[in-house]
């Protein structure tokens, strides 16, 4: 079996670059994609994965999107609409993130509990 780990040195033994076995490699790749969420727990990535709009601006979009298919809003109304509607986006966007976090996470939560 291969060693999971083989640096590479320079003429003066100083380490200058690694070898990574497939496994290994394959474990630490995630961390390179930018819709991967580092540094998170796993009960974090959950919470986000599950959160919701705060309920006060909940209810004022919801009032906001019924005025408008009346459109009866006025000027800044229809601003904080936009507003509301773009976190809602970027709210949507991390939950997303932290579903495919969870489930690139997935595999190796099954290992550790076979493991222990």
């Amino acid at each position: 079996m291969s060693e999971t780990v083989q640096y590479i040195t320079n003429e003066q033994g100083d380490r200058i670059g690694v070898v990574l076995d497939l496994d290994t490699y394959s474990r630490l790749t995630p961390a390179l994609d930018p819709e991967y969420l580092i540094d998170l727990t796993t009960e974090e990535l959950k919470a986000l994965a599950s959160c919701k709009l705060a309920l006060t601006d909940q209810n004022h979009l919801d009032k906001l999107i019924d005025r408008n298919t009346e459109n009866s809003l006025s000027e800044g109304e229809l601003d904080d609409l936009d507003d509301l509607l773009e976190k809602v986006d970027h709210l949507t966007i991390l939950k997303t993130r932290a579903r495919y976090t969870l489930n690139l996470l997935q595999p190796r939560l099954e290992e550790q509990r076979i493991v222990a």
